[in-house]
């Protein structure tokens, strides 16, 4: 298991990211698959830009509605082909 001391989480949205700070983390061990560390050196030479927690959120909440709207798309064209897609909701357990 795993205890993970002054966590951050880093969204990223294009070529912008922001870290929003989540604290004191307990991972069970079963779910770890890889472990590393940050070098911080080079993440200061990255291209992305750091933005605020409110901006970056703002960003991430645009994205997923774009997304969602594309997929309405694909569903209405598909629809209007005859073909039909069943929602991930609907779908057996089974």
């Amino acid at each position: 298991n795993l205890v993970l001391h002054q966590t951050v989480e880093r969204i990223h949205v294009g070529k912008k990211y922001g870290d929003i700070p989540r604290g004191i983390f307990v991972v069970r061990g079963e779910n770890v698959v890889l472990l590393g560390e940050i070098d911080l050196e080079k993440e200061s030479d990255t291209l992305l830009q750091q933005v605020s927690i409110e901006e970056i959120l703002e960003e991430q909440r645009v994205e997923l509605q774009a997304k969602q709207e594309s997929e309405k798309l694909k569903v209405q064209a598909l629809k209007e082909r005859g073909l039909a897609v069943p929602r991930a909701d609907t779908l057996d357990e089974y």
